[in-house]
Formats: structure tokens, sequence, C-alpha cells
């Protein structure tokens, strides 16, 4: 039962989404390298925005590109200024229209991503694991969270041999399908090497209602976009 297994990917249709929501039926591996592409520039390009995910969706048009970010201002910039260069970039590398969406996170403190990083950037600047791990689970806690759990690997401390210590606060079910586990990862690049830092949030149980289960169930059944433009194109082709 000690499989180390990524939580987000564990609960992916049970009650987390994809983070890219388009069909193709031909070129999915240029899709697909484009969406890299998207993500590697907005991650290169706003490092210190707070960015916890960048969701993806295309259409025959165009592509839709959501931002969740904790600092709006630094990703927007002066009058768009930022925005529209990054934009202008995406479309340059890519060939596609861009639609780029910012999505303000209202509490950055229950979000895994930030959470490792800000303990992340904490090591950067010489302050004591221990106390950077103590500082965000007690945040978290009074944010609302039912639990947490935070891990530190490396050479803590400047220590000879690297080790891998944690701590905990609360439940944190991790084989408990229906729990809302938010999980992140960050690295911290110090003078002695790196230290890996990860974040379990468990924010409480999801449940779906009969009737949100059935509404769930006929977007499962629905026919993706790809198969319905081919079956459009075939039904043209026996009419013609």
């Amino acid at each position: 039962m000690g499989q180390k297994v990524n939580p987000n990917g564990l609960r992916i249709g049970i009650n987390k989404g994809w983070q890219s929501r388009w069909f193709a039926s031909k070129d999915y591996a240029r899709l697909l390298k484009k969406d890299i592409i998207i993500r590697n520039i907005i991650e290169e390009q706003l490092g210190n925005a707070g960015i916890s995910k960048i969701e993806i969706e295309r259409t025959e048009e165009e592509v839709k590109v959501a931002v969740n970010t904790s600092k709006p201002g630094i990703v927007i910039g002066r009058r768009g200024s930022t925005i529209n260069d990054i934009r202008d970039l995406i479309e340059k590398k890519t060939g596609s229209i861009i639609q780029l969406n910012i999505v303000e996170i209202k509490k950055p403190e229950l979000i895994a991503k930030l959470v490792a990083e800000s303990i992340a950037s904490q090591l950067l600047g010489r302050v004591s694991f221990r106390k950077a791990m103590k500082k965000a689970i007690s945040l978290c806690i009074k944010s609302g969270a039912k639990g947490v759990k935070v891990q530190c690997a490396g050479r803590l401390g400047g220590a000879e041999m690297a080790r891998t210590e944690w701590h905990r606060e609360g439940r944190v079910p991790l084989h408990t399908l229906r729990a809302d586990i938010d999980y992140g990862f960050a690295e911290a690049n110090t003078t002695f090497g790196k230290i890996g830092v990860k974040v379990w949030i468990y924010l409480g149980d999801i449940i779906f209602n009969e009737e949100e289960k059935e509404k769930k169930e006929k977007l499962d059944k629905a026919e993706p976009v790809g198969k319905k433009r081919n079956k459009k194109k075939k039904e043209e082709k026996i009419s013609n």
C-alpha cells in the first residue's frame, strides 16, 4: 500500500478534471506539443506570479487558455502590456489564435502548489525548513483546510547526507477517492543542492447528489466534438 501515486492523477474522472480539454482524431501529437509549449512559455515568463494551474480548451477557431493566479496584477501588467506580450509570443510559437483569461485565486493558502512554492522560496532565503513547514501548515489550517501534510527532502540545513522530514496536522486520507486532496510540488535550488517540497491539502469529501451524478453520466456519454464533426462530414459525403 506504500506506492507513490500522484493524488491529482488518481482522482481524475472522480472529483477532478483534466487541465487540457479537447479532442483530436488526427494531429494529436502536434496539438499536445503545442499545449506543452504554451505551458512552458507562461511558466517561464510568469515565474513569480503565483500560478497554480493552466487550463487549455480548444475550438476550431482558437485556443482558450485560463491562467489561475494569486497575483493577477503581475500577470496583466501595466495596461495589459505583460499579458499582450505573452499572447503574442504564444501565437508566434504555436501559430494559433490564443484567448488568454486570468482567473484570480481568492485563498492561495489552500492551493498546494502555491504553498510548496512559498516554502521553497523561504528555503532559498536561508529560513529554517522546520519553521517554514510549520508556518505553512498553520496558515492552511487557519484558512479552513481539514488536514495538511508537508514533506521536505534533500540536504536539509546543509547536512552532509540527504534526508526526508515531514509534518502533518489533521486528516490526510490519501486512499479515499472521494476525498478532495490537492497536491503540489516545488524545488528549491539552494547552495547545498536541490530540496524538494511536497504538499498535500485535504479540503473535505466531495459527495455527488443523484441529480449531479445523472448530469455527470450524461456528459460522459456525450460524444466528443471531433467525432460529431467526422459524422457530419460522412453524412455530407453520403448525401452528395
